[in-house]
């Protein structure tokens, strides 16, 4: 079936291509084209069922109303929640969105980026799996409008809206030790070069440090590509020695469901046997038996925040680079309290 043109339309009703474009556009009063005469346009428009193109229309006025996301991996609830809830605020504000998934690969982050800047979206809200910074200038030009989310550089001056991982870390390694676990283990991510992997390390380990338990610290890499078995395969094996670890703290929920998992296969009793707490939180661990304690982020605001400080910048309302630094709440569930 033929698309209704804006030349159908001007033939429809026996007046110029030219008249037609400007009353669709918005242009009429400016160019003193009756009221009667504007109705009839978009009246005729409708029953004739005409849809403007789109990519001419962003390449006329210099805006697509398109941004990005680029997350690490989109079956984490983590950020499918926040994929939501993004798309939510840009829809809110006028503005449609193309949600991408690195999986943590940093070749297809490159092309995705790069997929997204063809594509003339407006901006992109990141986070990001590169190592550096020189990566992502590399294929953005200066200025492009961007938020990093998550994740970030340090080196690289540019919108950021992120928690503090280090300071939530610390809440939740301070929390297993005031309730006596003493052995508590670290389980990380690939990659762990990431600015909030980092972060989260460090905070579990100099809480460890300031306890005089360093000795009992470790920090276990578990490859993103295969967390359930490195997972079950560790705690195994810490079972079988004479002193194991007592306590988990978990860099995601992934890892902390697969902690859970491996627990319940090996007839580990959580928190009697090894105790539990993982950095961010979700729906699912207020109903798991027992529940799982979690330093939650504030998603909804990171969400609004994002969206609201990129399309300022992609609307030039704003002219300064904006950083906002927010703070996590520990909730304590069953899975980190040691029955006194």
């Amino acid at each position: 079936m033929k698309k209704t043109s804006l030349a159908d339309i001007a033939s429809y009703l026996g007046v110029s291509k030219t008249l037609v474009s400007m009353v669709l556009n918005n242009k009429g009063d400016e160019h003193a084209i009756s009221k009667d005469t504007q109705k009839r346009v978009k009246e005729a428009a409708k029953s004739l069922n005409y849809q403007p193109n789109q990519i001419a229309r962003s390449l006329r006025i210099g805006k697509s109303k398109t941004i990005g996301l680029i997350v690490a991996d989109i079956s984490n609830p983590f950020y499918a929640k926040i994929s939501r809830l993004i798309e939510d605020n840009s829809s809110r504000l006028g503005y449609n969105l193309i949600i991408c998934s690195t999986d943590e690969n940093s070749d297809k982050e490159r092309k995705l980026l790069d997929m997204l800047k063809n594509r003339q979206v407006d901006g992109i809200i990141l986070s990001s799996t590169l190592k550096n910074s020189n990566e992502i200038r590399d294929i953005l030009f200066d200025n492009y409008p961007l938020v990093l989310i998550d994740r970030t550089f340090p080196d690289m001056q540019t919108n950021t809206v992120i928690v503090d991982n280090y300071l939530g870390a610390r809440k939740a390694t301070e929390h297993l030790v005031e309730q006596g676990f003493e052995s508590i283990a670290h389980f990380t991510i690939s990659p762990s070069y990431v600015s909030c992997i980092v972060d989260r390390k460090n905070g579990y380990l100099h809480v460890m440090k300031e306890q005089k338990l360093q000795k009992y610290s470790q920090v276990i890499e578990i490859p993103f590509n295969d967390v359930r078995n490195s997972v079950y395969n560790f705690i195994k094996e810490q079972t079988q020695k004479e002193k194991s670890i007592d306590a988990i703290f978990t860099v995601n929920n992934n890892i902390a469901l697969a902690v859970f998992e491996a627990a319940n296969s090996l007839k580990l009793r959580i928190p009697e046997d090894i105790g539990l707490i993982t950095f961010d939180d979700i729906d699912l661990f207020n109903f798991t038996n027992p529940t799982i304690s979690a330093i939650k982020q504030p998603i909804e605001l990171i969400c609004e925040k994002a969206v609201q400080t990129l399309i300022d910048c992609i609307e030039n309302t704003v002219t300064k680079t904006i950083n906002h630094v927010l703070e996590s709440e520990i909730i304590v569930r069953q899975s980190s309290i040691l029955k006194k």
